[in-house]
């Protein structure tokens, strides 16, 4: 009786460990990549959501699945809100193609505190996510900084 009780504790534990591995290793997986185009990936939806600034500085938001393959925006509601706290730039997107595109260009400034703000569809409780804007290159994985996937600090 007591190797039993002994062995189900030692597999409960075997499994919960692992369980907890997957669990972070699920996570790490998607912390340190870049969405599609290079932009930021925001897995705090589903399907997740690349934030991408372009060279004319506007910004485009792609949907995209697990495998980080673009999937049509739905009735997805996005606002991103940025710039200075006292005066923030809001902007609203309309859809493109594949994507969301931002109705204007970001604001001029370094490292602006950013908000983006996903709702599912109308009426559903938004995800924010917030961060730090840098249009700086990373000299280690090649993106801006905004979207890098490297373990230094940013």
């Amino acid at each position: 009786m007591k190797n039993t009780l002994t062995t189900t504790l030692i597999a409960l534990a075997f499994a919960f460990t692992a369980q907890a591995e997957d669990k972070h290793d699920h996570e790490h997986d998607h912390a340190k990549k870049a969405g599609p185009t290079g932009g930021r990936l925001i897995t705090a939806v589903e399907p997740h959501a690349e934030f991408f600034v372009t060279k004319d500085k506007k910004i485009e938001i792609r949907f995209v699945d697990d495998d980080n393959k673009v999937v049509a925006p739905g009735e997805q509601i996005v606002t991103v809100t940025m710039g200075d706290r006292k005066a923030p730039t809001k902007i609203a997107f309309t859809k493109e193609g594949d994507k969301l595109i931002s109705d204007q260009a970001i604001p001029d400034g370094k490292k602006l505190p950013t908000v983006v703000q996903i709702k599912a569809k109308k009426g559903a409780k938004s995800v924010n996510e917030k961060f730090n804007l840098d249009l700086a290159h990373c000299s280690e994985c090649k993106h801006d900084e905004y979207a890098c996937i490297c373990d230094h600090e940013h």
